[in-house]
């Protein structure tokens, strides 16, 4: 692996950590009411997915698990599409689909 790789994994990890972290004891309704939150969560997301983005094929390659082409278009949604953002979805995301991502980042980067 290269050594951006795994700088951008690490980067990928703690991005995913972060938006977990920030929705942990709240509800979906909290995203409607709450700017600061669904602006955190959102920026966390779009970090990771521009961190996804610069990881090399070759690594992406040799972790197939990690579902790098959603991860990608998720960020560019939320950066292009900004005006249009599906806040269930990306409540659906920090609370179903991160927990695993971070899981697998963690097998990753802590080996």
């Amino acid at each position: 692996m290269f050594k951006n790789d795994l700088v951008r994994l690490k980067h990928m990890l703690e991005s995913a950590r972060e938006a977990v972290g920030f929705v942990k004891n709240r509800s979906r309704a909290d995203l409607e009411k709450d700017r600061l939150l669904a602006l955190g969560l959102l920026k966390s997301i779009e970090i990771l997915g521009e961190a996804a983005a610069r990881v090399s094929g070759e690594t992406c390659e040799q972790y197939p698990h990690i579902p790098w082409t959603e991860i990608i278009a998720m960020r560019n949604r939320l950066v292009h599409v900004y005006f249009d953002i599906d806040l269930d979805q990306v409540w659906q995301t920090a609370m179903t689909d991160l927990p695993e991502i971070i899981t697998q980042l963690e097998k990753i980067t802590l080996t």
